[in-house]
């Protein structure tokens, strides 16, 4: 039987997806992250200080391992192997943002502690997230352009493996088959992003050396507070316009939502109260 798909408005499919039968509304999709945005940022912020905070700790430790923070800077192979760590680490928590993303598209609030509901999946995550990152940063050292369309079309890899239950090499080929037909579509979408973030960033660098400074910083952090979940909101949306949520999830919490959905069904209410834990 085909895996049911919860409340995916355009009842998307992988089978369809790598077909090309969906559409990206840029437009859309920004002002629908938008809305999300404003209703649900605190979850993925304090996931985020979280993730940062971890990966704070585990650089200053493994850099004292392997001949301190000025060794880490000089020695390429230092920082590759801290970069490495630094991934294996952090991405399964990172996953639990991802889907936080994926759960506002389907109207539903999430909580911070979401970061450990994937935790089973962290080996399939980390390393999905060392392959693309290793894929697209050989783009890059290719060529420019090649990177760019790998950034792009590898994007949704990480919830294909926590949510599909598929194999890091899997959720890359999928991955790529299907966002290759809307690349331009996506990239203007996160090139938008993007932007955003260099607008935030310019204070900083045009005040820095000013009494000013401070203000730019603060400035960039609040800036920061609604850009992150907004970046994260608008994978979730393209995830699941792309790709369908599978009702099949590995977390209690979507297995609740779907009981509560068939049941709203049923008695013809409709709950949108549903909260998410871990």
């Amino acid at each position: 039987m085909p895996e049911q798909k919860l409340n995916s408005p355009h009842n998307s499919t992988i089978e369809q997806a790598i077909k090309g039968h969906y559409s990206v509304d840029a437009k859309a999709v920004l002002a629908e992250a938008w809305q999300q945005t404003k209703k649900s940022r605190l979850s993925i912020n304090v996931g985020l200080l979280f993730v940062i905070l971890l990966g704070t700790i585990v650089s200053f430790i493994a850099s004292h391992f392997i001949g301190g923070v000025e060794a880490v800077i000089n020695d390429p192979k230092a920082s590759t192997i801290l970069n490495v760590l630094v991934t294996v680490v952090i991405w399964p928590f990172l996953a639990g943002i991802e889907m936080m993303g994926v759960y506002h598209s389907l109207g539903k609030v999430t909580q911070p502690k979401m970061i450990f509901s994937y935790l089973h999946r962290g080996s399939w995550v980390a390393l999905c997230a060392l392959l693309t990152s290793l894929l697209i940063s050989l783009g890059f050292q290719l060529l420019i352009i090649p990177g760019v369309f790998l950034a792009v079309v590898l994007s949704l890899t990480i919830p294909l493996v926590v949510d599909q239950n598929l194999s890091p090499s899997h959720a890359i080929k999928i991955s790529i088959q299907a966002l290759r037909f809307k690349f331009f579509q996506l990239l203007s979408l996160y090139m938008v992003l993007f932007l955003a973030l260099i607008a935030l960033l310019f204070p900083i660098a045009l005040l820095a050396e000013s009494s000013l400074g401070p203000v730019a910083i603060a400035i960039f952090l609040f800036g920061m507070t609604y850009l992150a979940p907004l970046y994260y909101n608008v994978k979730g949306i393209l995830y699941r316009d792309i790709f369908g949520v599978n009702s099949k999830s590995n977390t209690p919490e979507l297995t609740d939502a779907i009981k509560v959905d068939k049941s709203n069904e049923q008695s013809g209410v409709n709950d949108k109260d549903d909260t998410f834990s871990a």
